[in-house]
C-alpha cells in the first residue's frame, strides 16, 4: 500500500482473452497441483465455465471436449466402465494416451452417472487431467446416490467483477488497483470505472460487447436473452405447473421488489408463503435470485435467521438495471448512494463480497436486532478475524450510522465500515452509549478488495 511510480494511459485495444483473468488463475495453479483432483466447475449459466475450461485447453498439448447435451457425448457414458470410456474416447477423437490431456465434460449435469464416475478418474487414472462444468448442478445431484465428496474439487464461477472489469477495462489502471486500491490521487478514476462496471454488471457477454463499442444503450438485446434464457431453464425443473407459474410470476415481478420480502402474497399474488417459498428455492438452486435473509447475533458462527424478511439478491446487478429500466437513469445519476435509496449500490456491493468467496452457495448476510419491533439493520456483515464486521453503505455524516453504532454497542468488536463515495480514511468516534471505536472510511470500489484492506488495517494498528 506504499508511495509508487504509475503511468495511467487512457483507452486499449479490448482483447476478450482478458475476461475473467482472475479465475483463469485459480484453474492455472489447479493445472499444476500435485495432489490435483477432476474439478467441477459451479456456477449460473453464461458466467463463463466453459470460456475458461476451453482456455486452459489451450495450455495443454490435447485437449478433449465434450457437450453432454449432445446425445453422441452423453451416450459415451452409458458404457459399462471409465476405462472402456476412456479407450473409446482417446480413439474417437485420434488422441494419443500418451499426450498430457485435459478432457473438457460440458453440462454434465445432464448425466448424473458422469458426475459420479468422476471420482474413478481421481481414483484409477490420475494423469489425465478433467474438468467439468454444469448449470443448475443441484438439480441433478438429487439423482446421484453416491456423489463424489473428497475425490473431486469444486470452484464457484461467478459473473466478472471489478478487478476483472478493470484489468479488462484499463490494463494500466488496474496494475495500480492491484498494488494500492487505496489510492486517493486517482480516486476518481477508479470510481469512474466502478460507476461503469455498475451499470453494465458482469456478465461476460455483456462487458465484452460493451467494452468492444463503449455503448450501455446497445446491451438491452443480451440482457433480455440471457434472462429468457434463465427463465426457460429453470422452469424446466418445476415440480407442477403451479409451481411453474409461481415462478414465472417471481421472474416477472422480483425486480419491482426494492426492499425486505414477505412470501406471503409474493408480487402482489395470491400464492402462499410455503408455495412462494418452495419456488424460491428452486431459483437459489439456479443462482439467479437467491434469498439473503438476516443475521441477529454479533458473533461468529454467522447463521441467517430464516423467521425474519430476506432480501432479494440477483446473479448479476447490470441484469438487475435492466428489469428495472433504469440504466439510462444511471448513465446520468453519478451518485450511486442514493440512486434508489442506495439498493442498487448495495446489490453490487454483496455481488462483489460473494465472488471472493470459494463455498459456492455461501452468500453475504446483513444483520438486524434480535428484538422483532427494532428497525436497526446494517447493510452487509462480513466475517474477518474471528469476528462479524459490520458495513454501512452511505453518503450521508456519521450521526446517520445509528444501526451501525448499535451494532457496535451490542457486540465485542471495536471497529466498522463505512462505503462511501469519498477516499479512504481512518477516524475514532463514539457510539449513541458513548462506546469509542474505529470507523473504516472505504470507497465502493475496494469492497473487492475488503479482506486485503482489513489486513493492512490491522498491520498499520488501525484496528
Amino acid at each position: 500500500m506504499g508511495v509508487f511510480c504509475y503511468k495511467v494511459v487512457s483507452l486499449h485495444k479490448f482483447n476478450p482473452l482478458e475476461i475473467k483473468r482472475k479465475a483463469f488463475n485459480k484453474l492455472l495453479s489447479w493445472k499444476e497441483s500435485i495432489n490435483r483432483k477432476p474439478l467441477l466447475l459451479r456456477g449460473a449459466r453464461q458466467v463463463g465455465k466453459s470460456y475458461l475450461a476451453k482456455k486452459l485447453g489451450k495450455t495443454y498439448p490435447q485437449f478433449i471436449e465434450l457437450n453432454l447435451e449432445k446425445k453422441a457425448d452423453y451416450d459415451i457414458f452409458e458404457k459399462e466402465s471409465l476405462a472402456e470410456i476412456i479407450s473409446f474416447l482417446f480413439l474417437q477423437k485420434n488422441a494419443s494416451p500418451h499426450k498430457e490431456t485435459l478432457i473438457f465434460i460440458d453440462e454434465i449435469q445432464e448425466n448424473p452417472k458422469a458426475i459420479a464416475l468422476l471420482r474413478f478418474f481421481y481414483e484409477d487414472f490420475p494423469d489425465i487431467h478433467v474438468i467439468s462444468a454444469g448449470s443448475l448442478l443441484e438439480f441433478a445431484l438429487g439423482d446421484i446416490r453416491s456423489f463424489p465428496v473428497g475425490r473431486i474439487e469444486q470452484m464457484a464461477v461467478y459473473p466478472i467483477d471489478f478487478e476483472e472489469f478493470l484489468e479488462a477495462s484499463n490494463p494500466s489502471l488496474s496494475e495500480v488497483f492491484q498494488k494500492n486500491p487505496l489510492d486517493a490521487t486517482i480516486h476518481t478514476l477508479f470510481l469512474d470505472y466502478f460507476h461503469k462496471y455498475t451499470l453494465v454488471g458482469g456478465m461476460p457477454e455483456v462487458v465484452k460487447k460493451y467494452l468492444t463499442d463503449g455503448n450501455a444503450l446497445n446491451l438491452s438485446k443480451i440482457y433480455q436473452n440471457l434472462w429468457q434464457s434463465y427463465s426457460d431453464d429453470v422452469e424446466k425443473y418445476a415440480k407442477n405447473d403451479t409451481e411453474k407459474k409461481i415462478l414465472r410470476h417471481i421472474l416477472q415481478t422480483a425486480h419491482l421488489e426494492t426492499d425486505r420480502i414477505k412470501l406471503q402474497g409474493f408480487g402482489n399474488s395470491n400464492y402462499k408463503s410455503r408455495e412462494v417459498g418452495e419456488a424460491f428455492q428452486a431459483l437459489q438452486k439456479s443462482k439467479i435470485i437467491q434469498l439473503i435473509y438476516p443475521i441477529t447475533s454479533t458473533k461468529l458462527p454467522m447463521l441467517p435467521n430464516l423467521k425474519r424478511s430476506p432480501r432479494l439478491q440477483f446473479l448479476d446487478t447490470g441484469i438487475l438495471n435492466y428489469l428495472m429500466g433504469i440504466q439510462a437513469e444511471l448513465i446520468i445519476n453519478k451518485d450511486l448512494s442514493n440512486f434508489y435509496r442506495g439498493k442498487i449500490i448495495q446489490h453490487i456491493v454483496a455481488q462483489q463480497l460473494e465472488s471472493i468467496q470459494d463455498a459456492f452457495f455461501k452468500v453475504p448476510c446483513f444483520w438486524v436486532r434480535e428484538k422483532s419491533n427494532s428497525n436497526a439493520e446494517v447493510d452487509i456483515v462480513f466475517s474477518f478475524d474471528s469476528q462479524v464486521v459490520p458495513i454501512e453503505i452511505k453518503s450521508g455524516k456519521t450521526g446517520k450510522m445509528r444501526s451501525l453504532y448499535q451494532f457496535i454497542d451490542e457486540s465485542d468488536i471495536h471497529y466498522g465500515i463505512r462505503l462511501h463515495a469519498n477516499t479512504f480514511s481512518v477516524e475514532k468516534i463514539k457510539t449513541i452509549e458513548n462506546k469509542e471505536f474505529t470507523l473504516i472510511n472505504l470507497p465502493y470500489y475496494a469492497a473487492i478488495k475488503m479482506e486485503d484492506v482489513l489486513k493492512y488495517c490491522k498491520e498499520n494498528n488501525f484496528l
